[in-house]
């Protein structure tokens, strides 16, 4: 189940507790009208917390897309979607492939306790998105 519709549904239900009458879908903007600003404020909460992170296939189901859709834009074949959403370790290039045929940028980003620092050097890398099946599998790091 696409996230939206989980937090649609537990929007509905904390309506419900609540004693509202909730019949039918219906925009949630137009449910959450009224609200008081701290429930507002736990609702924001909530959904960053539920996108802050997300598998590829759950953030192409939260945008409404199919693998069609996907292998359309990317001109592969369905197939090469589904694997790629179901590895652990890919090519940069694959991965922002993916994420600009949705809609959105990837960006790469290292965490230090001094703050954040975005790495730029993947700015013009240029692979196929099934490079692997073309005979080029990624070369393991050595370590060094």
């Amino acid at each position: 189940m696409p996230i939206a519709e989980v937090q649609y549904d537990d929007h509905l239900n904390e309506l419900r507790e609540e004693g509202h009458s909730v019949s039918g879908r219906h925009q949630f903007q137009d449910s959450s009208e009224g609200f008081a600003p701290e429930r507002r404020r736990r609702i924001e909460a909530r959904k960053a917390e539920l996108t802050a992170e997300m598998a590829l296939r759950e953030l192409r189901q939260a945008m409404a897309f199919t693998q069609q859709d996907l292998a359309d834009r990317l001109r592969v074949r369905q197939p090469a979607v589904a694997k790629l959403e179901q590895r652990t370790d890919m090519y940069i290039s694959s991965l922002r492939s993916y994420i600009e045929s949705i809609g959105g940028k990837l960006r790469i980003v290292a965490s230090f306790p001094a703050g954040d620092v975005a790495i730029t050097n993947f700015s013009s890398v240029s692979e196929p998105i099934d490079a692997s099946a073309k005979g080029n599998p990624p070369v393991p790091h050595s370590g060094g």
